[in-house]
């Protein structure tokens, strides 16, 4: 039966949750919380959904107006790579969301039979979960779980970062306190932001920027010039303001700094966005508007790539139900405004509004740009100009939403850090509250001049092809002697890589719901968070349908095989010189190198590579071919191999395994000494055509 005192809380939290301006009164902050949560993002609700189930006390704080995140702030394609790593509140949000799209009147601008997914969701007869939604929907969900638990939520309230923003005893917080004065106590406290701006205030030992490779044994973390293979400009675009002119400056977003030693550290995050709900139906779109501060020359490189010769609309859209779309930066030049975060961070709240109001002025010229301007291809204005903002979804008058993707800010160093080594099954946790499944995953972090003079993007790094594995409870709580009362289950303890994989919107609501989980054991065994009896904590975690171990079939990651371990002489693909195959990929190995790049099955006829080197010491060599074998491979592959005795024509058959993997043997020539060229294309070719790396090697 509810209390007097717990419909009032209540029913100011439904009112909070319709109107976000009502605020719990002043007397809630005498009350001492169980659980006080700092963020509403979807980590944040679920924590605070869990502790309800449990029978705690719990008050969620959200520094803006609207609850979730990014979950009803654009991100409506998940990204998790594999769903049955998921379990708990976090599913159960997703089984809501198919169980509203089964309803014909949740259909307003498109007939349900007419929606094909654009990502993880497929039909309701296969599944009783949907992974791709509109944001309206998702908030409906959220306020859902608020009404139905009676969770009291208080919003446009900030931690005050300026003074005593947290009141500690020891190593315990008692207080938070708000920047218009209000305070809040609790037992136990949640940092469920992206930004970490609790565990820093609370003064936890906290990372931010890529760790040296050195530093925890990675090889994917620093500066990752090699692995600039994705989301990459077309060759030869100039970076310089007058072209070709060094003394002319950089054009905007260029880091005369960059791009530094090839595995170092730096305190450089990879790239924020807005992930744009757009819609083409006339009576719910708006016009792209050119912003009021815009400025061409900020677009200049987007120019150029296109003359350059890009061939691709820059950006990723994904089809969301109702005619509408999750829009995410693809290609050199797109919504990721690249270098433009580096302060974000620990910047002070008026310096993130700045920091804000620049990347959605970008990305509001980025499209107006794009639908308009005359140096923009037209087939790619005509695409773009069918697309606008929705009216239905957000509360900005021109339909832009007001969350920026915090893709990475701060990251705790607790009692535990999750690597590479985690991701890759090297290392495993033994204390798990939850799966992670996605590729290690970190957008462009720079944008600079490289050694060819020409403009390129630095830090993408995209590497998976490995089970779902445990996230340790150590990587979101403290270290005990910094602080005994508080979890972090979104800036948790994380290397660059390693968060770049668990950062997904299902994870986070996955680890907000065992931290919430943690914090009720705390106060029931009267310990520190960080000394909960594990072995209770595991049984209500896996009571309560959480997912923390993975029985499905394993999966390693595919091996990449250094060439200067190989013995003659090996051109890899990234030496080639190139006419097309700008897809690559790591899903299959061996293979030489960071990756292999394709053909994309596509363009026959107009893809080439030329692998050229020189041969110093005539005699009889082994011309060998690298490849990655599938059944969708092209049997019939020809490569042209060019030396001082002429060209020579062979056929190679991708879809067989090599023997001596990952090479084949294309021929055995007498070679003397000069250049020699090996050329492949995929003029008609049956399937999709690899090219990962050439080996000379020398018979005698």
């Amino acid at each position: 039966m509810m209390t007097r005192g717990s419909i009032v809380a209540f029913l100011i939290a439904s009112a909070s949750v319709a109107c976000p301006g009502i605020q719990v009164s002043s007397s809630a902050q005498d009350i001492t919380y169980d659980v006080v949560i700092y963020g509403g993002t979807s980590a944040g609700i679920a924590a605070a959904v869990q502790v309800k189930r449990m029978g705690g006390t719990v008050i969620v704080i959200e520094p803006t107006s609207r609850i979730g995140g990014l979950t009803t702030g654009g991100l409506g394609q998940t990204d998790i790579g594999n769903k049955a790593a998921i379990g708990g509140v976090s599913r159960e949000f997703y089984q809501r969301i198919r169980k509203h799209y089964d309803a014909d009147a949740s259909w307003r601008w498109q007939q349900p039979d007419a929606y094909r997914s654009g990502g993880q969701s497929r039909s309701r007869s296969q599944e009783d979960t949907m992974w791709t939604f509109e944001p309206s929907v998702a908030l409906r969900v959220m306020q859902d779980f608020v009404a139905e638990n009676e969770i009291t939520v208080v919003y446009r309230q900030r931690l005050d970062r300026s003074g005593p923003g947290v009141v500690r005893d020891g190593a315990r917080i008692l207080t938070i306190q708000m920047e218009g004065g209000r305070t809040f106590r609790g037992r136990t406290f949640i940092d469920a932001t992206y930004e970490g701006d609790l565990l820093a205030e609370a003064e936890v030992s906290w990372t931010v920027g890529r760790e040296d490779n050195g530093r925890y044994g990675e090889t994917l973390s620093g500066v990752q010039t090699r692995r600039a293979i994705h989301h990459q400009f077309v060759r030869g675009v100039d970076p310089y303001v007058k072209p070709g002119d060094s003394s002319s400056g950089l054009l905007p977003g260029v880091d005369a700094s960059g791009p530094g030693p090839e595995g170092m550290g730096d305190d450089r995050i990879q790239a924020y966005c807005f992930r744009m709900c757009l819609t083409d139906h006339p009576d719910n779109r708006l016009p792209f508007t050119k912003p009021v501060d815009y400025s061409e020359v900020d677009y200049e490189l987007l120019f150029r790539n296109f003359e350059a010769g890009a061939k691709n609309i820059p950006w990723s859209s994904s089809a969301m139900p109702n005619r509408k779309t999750d829009v995410n930066n693809n290609k050199g030049f797109s919504t990721d405004f690249i270098g433009r975060n580096y302060n974000y961070p620990g910047a002070s709240y008026q310096e993130r509004e700045r920091i804000l109001a620049a990347h959605l002025s970008y990305q509001q010229g980025l499209m107006w740009t794009l639908a308009n301007h005359a140096r923009v291809p037209k087939w790619v204005r005509n695409e773009i100009s069918r697309w606008g903002p929705c009216r239905d979804e957000f509360e900005r008058n021109d339909g832009w939403q007001q969350q920026l993707y915090i893709r990475e800010a701060r990251r705790m160093i607790g009692n535990y850090v999750m690597t590479q080594h985690n991701c890759q099954g090297r290392e495993v946790a033994t204390k798990p509250v939850g799966l992670a499944a996605y590729t290690m995953d970190s957008h462009n972090v720079q944008r600079h001049v490289g050694d060819d003079g020409f403009v390129h993007n630095e830090g993408d790094v995209q590497v998976g092809g490995f089970s779902p594995y445990p996230i340790d409870f150590g990587s979101i709580v403290p270290k005990t002697s910094e602080c005994s009362n508080l979890l972090v289950p979104v800036c948790l303890s994380a290397t660059h890589m390693a968060f770049g994989s668990i950062r997904m919107e299902p994870v986070f609501m996955v680890l907000g719901q065992s931290a919430g989980t943690a914090a009720i054991h705390s106060i029931r065994q009267n310990v520190n968070v960080q000394d909960v009896d594990y072995r209770s904590l595991k049984k209500r975690l896996e009571a309560d349908s959480q997912v923390l171990k993975w029985t499905g079939p394993p999966r390693t990651s595919a091996i990449g095989i250094d060439p200067k371990s190989l013995p003659g002489i090996v051109i890899d693909d990234e030496a080639a010189e190139r006419i097309g195959f700008d897809s690559s990929s790591t899903s299959a190995g061996p293979f030489v190198g960071i990756g292999y790049r394709h053909d994309g099955n596509d363009g026959k006829g107009r893809q080439t590579a030329v692998f050229r080197t020189t041969i110093t010491k005539a005699g009889e060599y082994a011309v060998r071919l690298a490849y990655s074998p599938f059944s969708n491979r092209s049997t019939n592959v020809p490569v042209i191999v060019a030396h001082s005795g002429g060209a020579e024509k062979f056929v190679v058959n991708e879809r067989a395994k090599p023997q001596d993997a990952p090479f084949v043997p294309v021929a055995e020539l007498s070679l003397a000494a000069g250049e020699v060229s090996i050329t492949v294309s995929n003029d008609g070719t049956d399937g999709y055509v690899i090219i990962d790396a050439v080996q000379l090697l020398p018979l005698d």
